[in-house]
């Protein structure tokens, strides 16, 4: 399972919300290359960075500090929030990400979000699925669908997704605990999906159980600012698998 922590961006800067509010927002740091350097030097090989700009303007924003990032380390960055246009993926790509996660736009405007996935491929193009009560959530998850979360993956799948992120809303840096019964029973439905769990990752037994109910891979956000899980435990965790 892949250790993937998370550094979500502001007007440049490091911030955590709470279950995707915006007035919740709290910075950890100024710069976002030091924290994704940190990361590196402990053995971490990936990391989510996520616009919440872009994901509240519909277009990609921090685009630079993709590319300070991607430049400056040697990070596999999946990217995402706001993600509209084919330019804005081009930016993407261009910035240095090595995937881009689609969340809104795989419900809003699915011709574009298929498309993507016909012309990049299932390596470089992930679902990103966020839920709320198993309804698939949109637009910086202000928005709730009549969308159910598993049809929802299990149609993009049959249409060539192999990567999705799935998000609890209701986990979301809540440091309670992830969605396991949830994440199981998806994985019990759609047992190719590589899934990748995210929201609510809290401790360390948070991250192995994860990994035992078969998690491709695993977000990590606040637990980490918070020093609820330290870098060093996610490098024997590395070592380990």
């Amino acid at each position: 399972m892949r250790i993937i922590p998370a550094i979500d961006i502001i007007e440049g800067k490091c911030v955590r919300l709470t279950k995707g509010d915006y007035d919740t927002k709290k910075i950890y740091n100024e710069h976002p290359l030091e924290v994704a350097k940190q990361f590196q030097d402990s053995g971490i090989e990936y990391l989510h960075l996520v616009d919440l700009d872009g994901a509240k303007a519909s277009k990609i924003v921090n685009y630079k500090v993709l590319e300070t990032i991607a430049s400056k380390t040697s990070l596999k960055i999946d990217f995402g929030g706001g993600l509209k246009s084919d330019d804005d993926l081009r930016i993407a790509f261009n910035s240095g990400a090595k995937q881009v996660t689609g969340g809104s736009i795989a419900v809003k405007n699915a011709p574009i979000f298929q498309n993507w996935i016909d012309t990049y491929g299932s390596q470089r193009i992930i679902l990103g699925a966020d839920a709320n009560n198993e309804k698939i959530a949109v637009s910086g998850w202000q928005e709730d669908s009549d969308l159910d979360l598993i049809p929802f993956i299990s149609t993009y799948h049959q249409k060539g997704i192999a990567y999705v992120i799935c998000t609890d809303i209701a986990k979301d840096g809540m440091l309670e605990g992830a969605s396991i019964e949830l994440y199981k029973k998806l994985l019990g439905k759609i047992p190719s999906i590589k899934l990748i769990a995210s929201g609510g990752v809290t401790s360390m037994d948070d991250v192995s159980e994860l990994h035992s109910i078969g998690c491709e891979g695993a977000i990590i956000g606040k637990a980490i600012y918070e020093n609820r899980i330290s870098l060093n435990e996610l490098t024997q965790f590395i070592i380990s698998i």
